[in-house]
């Protein structure tokens, strides 16, 4: 029989989203029947420019950034209460989760829904809900109110949201550093390496700019920046991309926060191509990111923000010894080009240990192969 998958992904950001196009193309080629489900317009939006028509579940449930992607805490506290609480919202889309997953063999939540922690729980969703998260998001979900509430109340918090999600059909969590092979924990938790996009090989007709000719994506002093649409603040932005050009390099930058910006365009679907094929990544440290860094043997640099999950992110980045610097929007233009100059300068004239990576898109595939094989195992 064809599997049938349903797979929420949060719009948050994009990396949940582009993780889900990958896996729904990849399950499809398997021989499954993907339905993507997303959270907002936009995020149809993106999905759509990869071939996949993703109706939207609910435009009320989203965590809350200022232009700089700092996590707003008290917004956001109170966008999801209100999300859960009000009866014309969770209630409603549990009513349309429920619909959908009588013909599904499995519901991935991707990433963290409460709609989807709730049914995982519940008689029936049991049976079908996976959730899956990067495992530096789940420590900063169960310990999101350590330090704001009393220690007793934050400690429930997290003990109530760890239950919901081992009460769920499975768990996977992936990581940017976890190795290739796929491993089994406790009541069904799989830990996979993040999945990557597989880069194609570098060509005119994947680069599309002007002056780049036959030698394709790759030229000296070439940065590929990609900042989630939660970046919207024009000084960091202009900071940012004087600073490259102050270290002499030619950048592509996309984000869909500044697609009204001379130099800027609002969504590249063939970003990773330019990535993997660039001199140097510049984005926020997210899981995505710090994978095709990895993946793609290519140095990054991070723009940091106040992002619980993304600040553990970094510092596991050091710890592994990933080629990076980390530079720090303060409001203050200047100080960020001068950040940006020096640490794309350091990354640039640094020597590449690990030589090219001409492996990097066997890794990829490997990666979305050991998702598909768990994936499917679960639905049959």
């Amino acid at each position: 029989m064809t599997p049938r998958i349903l797979y929420l992904a949060t719009a948050d950001a994009r990396g949940h989203l582009m993780r889900a196009q990958l896996l729904a193309h990849a399950l499809t080629a398997a021989g499954a029947r993907v339905q993507v489900v997303t959270t907002s317009d936009e995020g149809r939006r993106f999905l759509a420019g990869f071939g996949i028509d993703a109706p939207v579940l609910s435009r009320h449930y989203a965590v809350q950034f200022d232009a700089a992607q700092n996590m707003l805490r008290r917004e956001t506290d109170r966008n999801v209460a209100r999300y859960m609480f009000f009866p014309t919202r969770m209630l409603r889309d549990i009513r349309r989760l429920r619909a959908w997953m009588r013909d599904a063999d499995l519901v991935v939540n991707d990433s963290f829904h409460p709609a989807l922690l709730t049914l995982g729980w519940l008689p029936g969703g049991r049976r079908k809900v996976v959730h899956v998260y990067g495992a530096s998001l789940r420590a900063a979900l169960e310990g999101n109110f350590q330090g704001r509430l009393a220690g007793w109340v934050a400690g429930l918090f997290g003990r109530v949201v760890a239950w919901q999600i081992a009460s769920a059909r499975a768990r996977i969590e992936h990581d940017f550093a976890y190795g290739d092979a796929e491993t089994t924990g406790a009541g069904d938790t799989y830990r996979l390496p993040t999945p990557v996009a597989v880069a194609a090989a570098p060509g005119p007709a994947i680069s599309g700019e002007p002056g780049d000719g036959a030698s394709g994506l790759h030229q000296p002093g070439r940065a590929a920046v990609y900042l989630n649409p939660h970046f919207r603040g024009p000084d960091l932005a202009g900071a940012l991309t004087a600073g490259l050009a102050a270290a002499g390099m030619a950048a592509h930058c996309v984000g869909e926060g500044y697609e009204d910006l001379p130099g800027w365009t609002g969504r590249d679907e063939r970003w990773v191509d330019r990535a993997a094929h660039s001199d140097v990544i510049v984005s926020a440290p997210g899981m995505a990111a710090l994978s095709i860094a990895s993946v793609y043997r290519k140095p990054i640099v991070l723009v940091l923000t106040d992002q619980p999950e993304q600040a553990a992110n970094a510092v596991r980045a050091a710890q592994l010894g990933l080629r990076h610097r980390i530079v720090a929007w303060r409001g203050d233009a200047a100080s960020f080009r001068d950040q940006v100059a020096e640490a794309a300068r350091a990354l640039r004239d640094e020597d590449a240990a690990d030589g090219p990576a001409r492996d990097g898109p066997a890794l990829a595939l490997a990666r979305l192969d050991a998702w598909v094989r768990v994936l499917l195992k679960l639905a049959s």
